[in-house]
Parts: C-alpha cells; structure tokens; sequence
C-alpha cells in the first residue's frame, strides 16, 4: 500500500510547473479589443484590473474617464466588474494597459453621429473662448463654435459658463472635427414662427457690397442687393445704414442651412419706391405682402392670375406694355 506522503510528493504541482501552463495557454489579448475586468487594487494614480491574463493589466488614471478625474476613486471601486479597452500591447513585465476613456470615446462618436442624423438640437456649456471662437463639450467630446457661428452681440469671453443651444455643422470621427453652430440653432427656432410671406420689423446690423444683414428678433436675415428695390442699385450703403429700422418680407426660410432671406423690392407699390419714398413701402408693406402671397399660392396651384373684367375691355398694345411692364423693370 502506498502511504498519503508518498502520493502527495507524487502529484505535486510546483510554481514552475503553474508558470509552464499558463506560457501554454493562448489568451488572445489584443489592442481595441474590449473586455470584462474586476479591480482589486486601487493605485494613487491608476488601478489594477483582473481580465484573466497571466499579470494583473494597468488602468493609468488618464485613462479612466473621457474627462478630466482628479482621483481614480472618482470611477472605480474595488471589486468593481465592468468593460475595459486593452489600450497597448503586454509589456516587458507581462502586463496590458487599459483604458475606459476609449470606449467613452468610441460611444460618443457613435451617440454624435446619431444625433446629427436626427438633426437634433442639443444644448452645452461654453468652457473657453479662443481668437477663432468657443469651445464647448457633446457627450464628453470637445466641440468648436466657429465666431461666424455664434449668434450673440455678447463679446466671446462673456459666453464663458453659459449654456447655448447648438445644431451640428460637422462630425468627422476620423479628423477629430465636431463643430456646432449656436446661430442655426437660434434660427431654427425662430424660424418655427415665421412663416414665407410674413412681413416683420427688423434692423440693419451690418450691410456689405452684397447687401444688408437684418436683425429680427435676434436672428440675422440676408436683405441681398437685387431684392433691395426693382430699380438697379450700386451699392447697399447708398440705401441704408446701420441701426435704420426697416419693414422687410421673408422670402425664404432654409432651415438646414441657418439662413433667412429677405426683400423689399416684393413690398415696392412701384418701382423704385424704396429708393425714393420708403415710409410709402412700410406703410403699403402689409398690403403688398398680400398680394405677394397670393401670386405665391396661384403659383404653388398651378393657376395663373386672375384677370379683372376692366383688363378685358381694352386688348391694345398700351394695355399689354402696362402688364409687362413690372415684369420688365424687375
């Protein structure tokens, strides 16, 4: 009879022989890959983490959120079971180097895009101002406001800590590009309330060689020079300045885009009137802005423009100079 001693000499397993099996074993830890870990030890500034390989793998805390941790405690606890992205390749030690920031990181692209998709509104904290515009944060991502972008007489360094509504003008994963415009977002909202064809009071705050840019109720429409007035105009300074009130038509509304256009020439009772007698075009605004809509709805229907019995009687040249006439001057 074999004695208890005996066998348990014969089937002892020694640390060597434990370091041979797990050399034997193929774990397949690779970069990108995500994977399941327990932390055990909590570091100063990281944490290990048990994934199941040979050495404990390494969470540096830089690696632990998508946003700045001051102290790894801040987002794991030990004997915490969660998902970790193997960051590098085993070092010379043995050891892999996580990361959750990654997979924060790789979500946020994913959850941008679809909110881009969904041309969604959303709403962020201003954190800095630079000579080109503001920055702000979208699900942990740094986004840019480009200056032309954000709406506001403000100066750029007193939007620091406030909170804007933003539409998105560009995500690009692979150059690292989120841009966002605070002036879409506000132009869409107002453009809820407006309507082609309305006739609304706004102001001149700016005017360029191509024409004239007109604050509505805290939106900036486009008053182009060819829809000044129907007689030829050199130049938008010779008919405006800045800080002039004026009564403009919406002539289109592009949401996608952020713009608003806008005209007096379609508010002119005759040709010209804006250059010779604006208070004329203000006070007929409503009236021609009627008519203005009419021919909109003939024209979206189908139908041509009623002819009123008095424009029948007479078929002579005169009558039909007078009808093109408009037309011809436009």
């Amino acid at each position: 009879m074999i004695s208890q001693t005996t066998a348990s000499k014969d089937i002892g397993f020694t640390h060597e022989d434990f370091a041979a099996l797990l050399d034997q074993y193929d774990y397949h830890f690779s970069p990108g890959d995500i994977v399941a870990g327990t932390v055990f030890s909590m570091e100063p500034r990281g944490a290990l983490i048990d994934i199941g390989a040979k050495t404990a793998a390494y969470i540096p805390i830089q690696e632990m959120s998508i946003n700045r941790v001051d102290d790894p405690n801040e987002v794991l606890q030990a004997d915490e079971t969660r998902e970790f992205f193997i960051l590098t390749d085993e070092n010379e030690d043995g050891q892999l180097t996580l990361s959750i920031r990654r997979i924060e990181y790789l979500r946020a692209w994913e959850r941008v895009r679809q909110l881009q998709a969904e041309d969604a509104t959303v709403r962020s904290n201003v954190f800095a101002t630079n000579r080109g515009g503001a920055l702000v944060r979208i699900e942990g991502l740094r986004g840019f406001i480009p200056g032309s972008h954000i709406s506001t007489r403000q100066a750029k360094e007193d939007l620091v800590g406030q909170d804007l509504p933003l539409k998105f003008l560009e995500v690009d994963e692979d150059r690292n590009r989120l841009v966002l415009s605070h002036r879409r977002a506000l132009v869409e909202r107002k453009m809820n309330g407006l309507q082609v064809g309305e006739v609304v009071v706004g102001m001149v705050r700016g005017i360029k060689p191509y024409g004239a840019f007109i604050d509505i109720g805290g939106v900036s429409g486009l008053l182009h020079i060819s829809e000044i007035s129907h007689d030829h105009i050199d130049t938008p300074h010779s008919v405006f300045a800045v800080n002039d009130e004026l009564k403009v038509m919406i002539i289109d509304l592009d949401a996608e885009r952020g713009r608003i256009s806008l005209s007096t020439k379609q508010l002119e009772p005759e040709a010209g009137d804006m250059l010779r007698n604006r208070e004329l075009v203000f006070e007929k605004a409503e009236e021609m802005a009627e008519k203005y809509r009419q021919k909109m709805l003939q024209e979206s229907l189908g139908e041509e423009a009623p002819v009123e019995d008095d424009e029948v009687v007479d078929s002579s040249s005169d009558v039909v100079e007078q009808e093109l006439e408009p037309v011809a001057a436009g």
